[in-house]
């Protein structure tokens, strides 16, 4: 393979394989019977036949819990944890993983206060009698959370803490791309693991089957492994409430959706990045950020949208802000192209927290990722611009042999032409040769009854044929095409405001411009090149 030249370039020929994967998931495990006043109420009052409730009530059953954590331990001979402030727990985790030996278990149990909401009971009085009454209010308070480090024989290293205080509300952090992994080892698929993906796929035709794996993981499989560590881990709620309804269910906290790509070789992975920091610093604006997540940013939108430029040693990586969701772009371990979208509050998409949701945000998410490198492979490739060009530019010849002329874009009458393109746009119901005829007319200096019928006909055809604008069907309208719109835009643009500007300050009166001193510098080189050169001028 030669060298890359351009983002497209690598994109289109120098990626072996590809694979698009959830990655990490951190989900809230909650009571959605507990997550409101009433229903705690309901839960001591109407379910346990206490006479009201109280915190006084949750303090047994936190004591009980504790105690079945400590048990739990001591029984298996584990490691019990006291996590430092500060101190990385994945770290530690990897160093247990690295001496255990079994398909599936649990690795340590952890320790760590951490700040949650929990319920307190406020004493209130009655207005009319004076009596005091206990009333239950949300708070948050620095608590004991226990981590249960697991491997289970699916999904690989996971994690699930437990607050220590009622409703003990829990969270579970898995790695989809290590489920996917022992899935493909499970189907006898040949891999080379990269960490968090594949980095090599042995049978090229494998590679749709990875593909079918990592979209196999869906709601029932995530809470599927719930279920069953729930049933192992101590529980806080007895078999009598889970009976009666009182269930754990998933919440999604923060999801990333990544698409890796496999180059092939390093400096692939150094031309794309390149190119692509030095030419997509703005990406994360919010006229261009929408670009990626096809959602309108105005004025009022909250949150932040920005491009940042993250150095890791030498390995640069590109992470692009919208509100609360994040993509990051890196080159991964020096071979694939790691695209990364983490939504971090499904609100911002209008799409509800709950585990059901999945299917909607991984369009979102995968969706992100392809627009972003749709975004860079447009900026970066000469190539496609080239062919936009002269698809408007160059005459068509069409099915029946005709030949229809090309749209210079400097010609007067062209301009003109895209310039009521333009305005037509805002038509719903489109136009007619009459409209294009009343708009076309004063931009040539001519009235509209000195242009035939003909003539109009004929700038008809060849916006039609160049793609410009589509007829709609059973009528004599017109639309403008979107690719029509975009095109005029721009090329209306380039030539009022930076071609005849720009050549205006070349040729115009001599005054002093940015433009005409450039030009006159550039001269003053070149003539000093060639005197030292000792050819003639």
């Amino acid at each position: 393979m030669t060298v890359a030249r351009s983002v497209a370039d690598v994109l289109a020929d120098h990626t072996l394989f590809e694979v698009e994967s959830i990655d990490r998931m951190y989900l809230n495990v909650w009571q959605p019977r507990l997550a409101y006043g009433g229903g705690v109420q309901g839960f001591f009052v109407g379910h346990r036949g206490h006479h009201y409730a109280s915190t006084a009530l949750m303090d047994p059953m936190t004591k009980t819990f504790v105690a079945d954590i400590h048990g739990f331990v001591a029984a298996r001979g584990l490691e019990m944890v006291h996590f430092a402030k500060g101190q990385r727990k994945d770290d530690l985790a990897q160093e247990f993983l690295s001496r255990f030996s079994e398909p599936e278990g649990v690795l340590f149990v952890g320790r760590a206060q951490e700040k949650a909401g929990v319920w307190r009971t406020q004493r209130r009085y009655n207005t009319a009698t004076g009596e005091s009454y206990a009333w239950l209010v949300r708070s948050s308070a620095f608590i004991n959370f226990f981590y249960f480090y697991c491997v289970d024989d699916d999904f690989g290293p996971f994690f699930l803490k437990f607050g220590t205080y009622f409703p003990y509300t829990a969270k579970l952090c898995i790695n989809a791309n290590e489920w996917a992994k022992r899935q493909a080892a499970k189907a006898g698929i040949g891999f080379t693991a990269l960490d968090n993906g594949f980095a090599t796929i042995e049978d090229p035709a494998d590679v749709a089957a990875v593909q079918a794996i990592c979209d196999g993981l869906t709601e029932p499989v995530i809470d599927a492994l719930l279920r069953k560590w729930l049933a192992r881990l101590p529980h806080p709620f007895t078999p009598a409430d889970r009976a009666a309804g009182y269930r754990y269910q998933l919440s999604i906290l923060q999801a990333e959706f990544s698409l890796t790509q496999m180059l092939d070789k390093p400096v692939s992975g150094r031309i794309f990045f390149e190119q692509t920091i030095r030419e997509n610093l703005d990406i994360g604006r919010p006229d261009q950020v929408s670009l990626i997540f096809n959602r309108q940013v105005r004025r009022n939108t909250p949150g932040m949208f920005r491009t940042r430029v993250i150095t890791d040693t030498v390995t640069p990586s590109l992470h692009i802000d919208y509100k609360h969701c994040r993509i990051k772009q890196y080159h991964k371990e020096g071979k694939a192209l790691r695209t990364e979208t983490t939504i971090n509050d499904t609100y911002d998409f209008v799409i509800g927290k709950r585990l059901t949701n999945l299917p909607a945000l991984r369009e979102i998410g995968f969706s992100a990722n392809r627009r972003l490198l749709g975004v860079q492979r447009l900026s970066h490739d000469p190539a496609d611009g080239a062919e936009a060009l002269a698809a408007i530019s160059d005459p068509v010849i069409t099915t029946t042999g005709q030949r229809v002329p090309g749209m210079r874009f400097t010609d007067p009458r062209v301009q003109a032409l895209l310039s009521a393109l333009c305005v037509f746009r805002l038509l719903p119901r489109g136009f007619t040769n009459r409209d294009l005829r009343i708009h076309l007319a004063p931009q040539l200096g001519l009235r509209p009854e000195h242009m035939t019928s003909g003539q109009i006909t004929y700038d008809l055809r060849r916006l039609r044929t160049h793609g410009l604008i589509q007829r709609i069907p059973k009528s004599h309208r017109y639309r403008v095409t979107d690719p029509g719109l975009r095109e005029a835009l721009f090329l209306t643009r380039v030539h009022t405001r930076l071609l005849r500007t720009g050549l205006a300050e070349i040729h115009g009166p001599p005054m002093p411009t940015k433009l005409r001193a450039a030009a006159r510098a550039y001269d003053n080189a070149i003539n000093e090149l060639t005197r030292t050169a000792g050819l003639a001028a």
